[in-house]
């Protein structure tokens, strides 16, 4: 295609300016010649012209603009200075944020969510060692605190997956930020009114939280593509790992310099922060974007399932199938093991190791952090074993072998070593090959039944919040009556249990539409 034959292609309106950018290979040397029609009032357009690395600017006329038949010339042909390899113009540039992938603010918006939830769950597990000496509290006492908060997680679970999938996961992630935020910065006022108030509290908190990993889940679902899903799902699931590490970290400090409220006060009021960001920035799916970018709508489409909205839930099918059992066993069996390391680790560091407030505090970092690492890592490796041709099924079957009997290893050495650098060690290893379930368990419900994924990570999670609710409560009644290696004896039985279940029973082949 000549010059010529791209300007007869040209049809200008009177009213516009055309800024055109084509790489039809170098101008003609000299001007066309000038052929007019009778008389019309002239238009003209000055056109950009960027080829083998050179600008040339030169102005396009024509009369009777509008008519299908028109002539043209071009005049005052310019040549610019050579542009250096891979500059261009200032004119028409597209700054880098406005190329970058939406799909992945979306994910990075869900981390953030992650982080803030962590945040203002840990900070208990560093403030319950003042306050439990401030108002005489037994290890019972305390296990029933720290188990409090899981009574509202349990009951959202459910219903913030049927929520999420039948209006949306922006709304109600917007919901529970908010909610969880409140309930957070009421806690030192129910710690004052009375141990009831603030097992209310707690609880409240949890059901703000609970509603977090169904709605994501519905989110990712619809914005991430399956070849980036462990790596997205990993990322968000980071943001609760780093959430301990900043839980961990401010926690001891703010209690020394402020008073242990101050953890409270300052966490909770983060999630007004966020929430004004996920107002101005999120959707549900891609398709209620207005601003997203044509060739990433297709790209997320067309590697996506359909996003018809959810009316009806089938559940005699879904709990027809043995790969959701498999999902809901081994989500009880992993979560048992998490939820005591996330909040018995401090008084275990405290009371075992003799370890002080802050150093309580500090070392909890380093598991969190080693954990942060390997999600990410496991995330890659997942994808990638996907990407280079392994079946799902394969995949997820290996990651949360991974994922379970690595904590299972280490939680028996922790009888065995003697000294504290050595059981940190020891922990750090636990959560490092504990973060491979991410592109296990914490996958497959994308995999296996993406339109209603919400729900059913809501379903399983609820199993998953039970091994809390249980988990956390019955350490405080074993350590009352027996001691740590009690304990971490259960742990490893049910870690042993779930990674039996899940080669038996899971897949990662879609089994609900």
């Amino acid at each position: 295609m000549n010059a010529r034959a791209f300007l007869c292609s040209y049809s200008p309106h009177p009213d516009s300016l055309l800024k055109q950018r084509t790489s039809l290979g170098p101008p003609p040397p000299t001007p066309m010649p000038r052929k007019c029609f009778a008389p019309a009032t002239w238009f003209q357009c000055p056109v950009r012209w960027i080829s083998g690395g050179r600008c040339y600017m030169f102005r396009v006329s024509t009369r009777n603009p509008g008519l299908k038949s028109e002539q043209y010339e071009i005049t005052d042909v310019q040549e610019s200075a050579k542009l250096e390899s891979g500059q261009d113009d200032d004119r028409g540039v597209v700054p880098w944020w406005e190329e970058f992938p939406k799909r992945w603010v979306i994910v990075i918006l869900c981390f953030s969510a992650f982080l803030l939830c962590n945040m203002d769950r840990v900070n208990m597990s560093i403030a319950i060692l003042p306050m439990s000496a401030e108002y005489n509290w037994n290890p019972t006492t305390v296990g029933l605190i720290q188990s409090s908060f899981f009574w509202g997680y349990l009951l959202t679970q459910i219903a913030g997956g049927i929520w999420a999938d039948t209006v949306g996961g922006k709304l109600v992630l917007g919901f529970g930020v908010v909610w969880w935020s409140i309930a957070t910065v009421l806690t030192p006022v129910a710690a004052k009114l009375g141990l009831p108030f603030l097992l209310a509290i707690r609880a409240f908190m949890g059901i703000g939280e609970g509603v977090a990993m169904p709605a994501m889940n519905n989110i990712l679902s619809k914005w991430v593509p399956v070849s980036e899903r462990s790596r997205s799902l990993a990322l968000v699931y980071t943001g609760m790992d780093l959430g301990s590490v900043t839980g961990f970290a401010f926690s001891p400090f703010l209690i020394h310099q402020f008073g242990w409220p101050s953890v409270f006060y300052s966490f909770g009021s983060l999630g007004t922060v966020w929430f004004a960001t996920w107002l101005n920035k999120a959707y549900s799916s891609p398709l209620d974007d207005p601003q997203l970018r044509p060739e990433e709508k297709r790209l997320i489409l067309t590697n996506s399932v359909p996003r018809e909205p959810v009316t009806t839930i089938p559940w005699g099918l879904i709990l027809s199938k043995p790969p959701v059992w498999a999902l809901i066993v081994c989500h009880f069996c992993h979560n048992w093991g998490t939820f005591i390391l996330l909040t018995w680790m401090p008084t275990y560091y405290n009371q075992v190791l003799k370890f002080d407030l802050t150093e309580s505090g500090l070392v909890c970092i380093l598991p969190s952090l080693t954990m942060a690492i390997s999600a990410n890592l496991g995330g890659w490796i997942a994808d990638t074993l996907v990407s280079n041709g392994l079946s799902v099924t394969a995949v997820r079957k290996i990651m949360q072998t991974i994922g379970f009997l690595g904590p299972a290893f280490f939680f028996t050495q922790l009888s065995h070593v003697d000294s504290p650098a050595m059981a940190v060690l020891c922990m750090a290893c636990s959560q490092g090959t504990d973060a491979f379930s991410q592109s296990g368990l914490y996958s497959n419900h994308q995999d296996i039944a993406p339109r209603y994924s919400g729900v059913l990570l809501g379903l399983s999670n609820t199993a998953g919040v039970l091994a809390g609710v249980l988990g956390t409560a019955a350490t405080g009644y074993i350590l009352q009556h027996g001691s740590w290696d009690d304990v971490f004896e259960v742990s490893v039985g049910l870690y042993l249990t779930g990674t039996v279940v899940w080669n038996l029973f899971s897949s990662g082949e879609k089994i609900l539409d």
